[in-house]
């Protein structure tokens, strides 16, 4: 059965330096650090690699995040991979859970979050299947 969680969340991106030898590549690179309200009762940490492009309204991310905390009342951990683009200003994104990361009360989730920004808030929508009644 699929189930569905939502909520706002907070995030932090810190910029990081490059990793040493390919500077050259002009990647952004960031830490996560998020805290997620709602039917998702957690904290993140993660880190995400960005470019943007010479054109206007065009780039593109990736990056991973452990989540820790509850989903509706069961305790665990999960990670989440996302990939997303920016096309001349229509976004893309994914951002589903990493097969077989769900540990303790998630063991065996599965699922994909939408993420929603307005006015500056974070919204997210999480559609998602654990093993078992």
């Amino acid at each position: 059965m699929i189930r569905h969680a939502q909520g706002e969340f907070d995030v932090k991106l810190t910029p990081q330096g490059a990793s040493p030898g390919i500077e050259a590549a002009r990647l952004g690179r960031q830490t996560i650090d998020k805290t997620f309200r709602g039917d998702l009762d957690a904290t993140s940490l993660g880190e995400m690699l960005a470019v943007m492009t010479e054109v206007r309204g065009s780039a593109g991310y990736v990056a991973m995040e452990r989540v820790d905390g509850h989903l509706h009342g069961r305790r665990g951990s999960f990670v989440l991979q996302h990939f997303a683009f920016m096309d001349r200003g229509q976004p893309e994104l994914s951002v589903r859970v990493v097969p077989d990361s769900g540990t303790g009360e998630l063991a065996g989730l599965s699922g994909q979050m939408t993420i929603r920004i307005e006015e500056g808030r974070h919204f997210y929508g999480f559609d998602y299947r654990l093993p078992g009644p």
